[in-house]
């Protein structure tokens, strides 16, 4: 009896199935003519459903880059029969001579759709599109471009640009040719939050390219999915404000907030307007800039190694102390150099001698850091100099010397720092020591330090002893305002040793070699740096910290071929710090300053007022 109630239940369920099948069958087949002459006049396309990128946001939330509408003239070659070329031509604004051209490179592909004419404007689209029922063959595939909000910030934000055959290859399937990817900056650094997913939608188009309607009514559609907004760490208006006051100049500029480890701005000048990198004049403008003598594209700030100068001299001190070889109250003479062999390391301030270490720092002194470089990599308890100087070597690795940072943007580079090795292979081993490079300890010599890493550095002394990656990612919208965790790392030097650099610091802004940098109701920290540039004037450098206690802002500033580090560096510095502690407060007792700083053109020899000095 159960058998028998188990074969009904097999037939009932089988016949209902079958019932099911035929019906969709005579849907298919019979009631629905499209289906039925797909595969005789009629064609299945799929067009790809590109999303909107994610918006970029600075940190208040304010809008940096969105998106606007671009078209793009298709092609599947093997679809195009009976083509009015002079009328495709003239309708498009081209001539024979470039249809062929195109017509050619996408029959590379003869059954996939490719991009004859990419970007093509509102007005010929729509003046196309009411004839393109009669070019077969031809559709227009909408999508979006990149817009700027802003004039400043183009090596932050970066630009999104065509896709090569490298990046198609390492997409696993997801790029095709004509599409666009970011190239740089934080388009290309964060390009899988913000592109989206791509969606498809299937239509069914007759012989002339005319829509018929949908395929199985969208049944196999996909949606295309948004792009998550990405929120930065940048201050829009503290970009736009350090831009300007390095305009007609060559040089970097870093802000970072110490605890958090967020870059406040990054800026290389001379730089340029992102929105030239966009749309149909993308491509001669891209060129116009690389061909630029003062090299706009280069990205200062990541890239450009630069003899670090005096402000090398407050690591110095905090690795001295950690080794034990210095203390707040060592002294050493100054006699006007530091001589060894016959070359002289000259003082290039006016001072008492001797002095001890904070005074030292506030006044700068070059032969009383000789001594303190001496102290470290001619230590005796080490078996050979080479040893000592390798123990150096790490201390400075661990202050971010030498080394990449991490950085969440493309392409940093890690500066020079040179492994004992490079000195072995140019003195022999054992045939060098601290007086054979005794100009390291000035921050000249086989040195390079990144605007990134010398902005980095102060955090570490800001923070009394680490710093946490470098980054621009505040937090990503679709992930609430929760950010990602970035790491933390320790300096080799234990936070004891801070505060007496800390203190001269401080002296070098009170009554030190930049006295310009004060600010009222703020007590800044701040070194200067008078690099030596073997291909002409000086380089004008200042790193500093504000407030003293409780610090909110670190900042490095490098202005090229400039003179002393007071006279350009640090009222760039000081004058941002301001306005990023008191973004309300107009400049009033400062005025002068501010206003030669931004009207000076230091590229062209133009200043509107003489230098102040200290």
């Amino acid at each position: 009896m159960g058998n028998r109630k188990r074969q009904w239940f097999y037939y009932i369920l089988f016949s209902l199935v079958g019932v099911a099948f035929i019906g969709r069958l005579f849907s298919i087949q019979v009631l629905d003519d499209r289906y039925k002459s797909l595969s005789k006049d009629n064609f299945l396309k799929k067009v790809v459903q590109f999303p909107p990128r994610g918006l970029i946001y600075d940190r208040s939330g304010k809008l940096l880059v969105y998106n606007d509408a671009t078209f793009d003239l298709m092609v599947v070659p093997r679809q195009v029969k009976d083509l009015d070329t002079a009328e495709f031509c003239r309708l498009l604004k081209i001539d024979k001579e470039s249809f062929n051209r195109k017509m050619e490179a996408c029959k590379v592909n003869p059954y996939r759709s490719s991009v004859f004419e990419k970007q093509i404007s509102a007005l010929t689209y729509s003046r196309f599109q009411e004839h393109l029922f009669e070019f077969s063959g031809f559709y227009v595939e909408v999508r979006t471009d990149r817009r700027y909000k802003t004039k400043s910030a183009a090596h932050i934000l970066g630009s999104i640009g065509e896709v090569n055959d490298q990046i198609i290859a390492n997409s696993n399937g997801y790029y095709r040719q004509g599409e666009y990817t970011g190239i740089s900056g934080i388009e290309r650094s964060y390009e899988e939050l913000l592109r989206g997913t791509k969606g498809v939608k299937n239509i069914i188009v007759d012989v002339r390219n005319r829509t018929v309607g949908p395929y199985f009514d969208g049944a196999y559609d996909t949606a295309a999915i948004t792009g998550s907004s990405i929120y930065t760490t940048l201050d829009a208006d503290l970009q736009h404000y350090g831009e300007a006051l390095m305009g007609g100049k060559i040089g970097s500029v870093v802000a970072i907030e110490p605890a958090t480890g967020e870059i406040l701005a990054l800026i290389s000048s001379p730089s340029y307007d992102p929105n030239l990198l966009i749309g149909r004049e993308r491509g001669n403008n891209f060129v116009e800039l690389m061909h630029d003598p003062l090299k706009p594209m280069f990205n200062r700030p990541l890239n450009a190694p630069y003899p670090p100068g005096s402000i090398f001299k407050a690591i110095s001190s905090l690795i001295a102390q950690q080794e034990g070889v210095l203390h707040p109250g060592t002294r050493y003479p100054c006699g006007g150099g530091y001589r060894v062999g016959g070359h002289t390391v000259k003082c290039s301030h006016g001072h008492p001698s001797p002095l001890e270490l904070r005074g030292a720092l506030m006044h700068s002194c070059n032969p009383y850091f000789c001594y303190v470089f001496r102290s470290i990599v001619d230590q005796r308890k080490f078996s050979t100099f080479e040893e000592s100087y390798n123990n150096w070597y790490k201390h400075l690795q661990s202050f971010g010397i030498g080394t990449k940072l991490g950085i969440d943007l493309y392409g940093e580079a890690k500066g020079i720092l040179k492994k004992s090795d490079y000195y072995n292979r140019i003195y022999g081993k054992g045939g060098w020591k601290g007086s054979t490079i005794i100009s390291l300890a000035i921050g000249q010599g086989e040195l390079g330090v990144t605007p990134l890493q010398m902005a980095n550095v102060m955090a570490i002394i800001a923070n009394r002893g680490y710093y946490i990656t470098p980054h621009v990612l505040k937090y990503v919208d679709s992930l609430g305002k929760t950010g990602p965790r970035f790491e933390s790392h320790n300096c080799s030097v234990d936070p004891k040793y801070f505060p007496i650099v800390i203190e001269g610091m401080a002296d070098v802004v009170k009554s030190g070699t930049a006295r310009v940098a004060q600010i009222d109701s703020v007590e800044v920290c701040g070194k200067t740096g008078t690099a030596q540039n073997p291909h002409g004037k000086d380089h004008s450098i200042f790193f500093a910290f504000a407030p003293k206690e409780n610090p909110k802002i670190a900042i490095a500033v490098v202005v090229e071929n400039s003179g002393y580090g007071s006279q350009w560096a640090a009222p760039i510095a000081s004058l941002m710090i301001e306005r990023y502690l008191f973004p309300e407060r107009e400049q009033i007792k400062r005025k002068y300053l501010e206003d030669r700083m931004l009207n000076a053109d230091l590229v062209h020899q133009k200043t509107t007022n003489e230098p102040v000095s200290h």
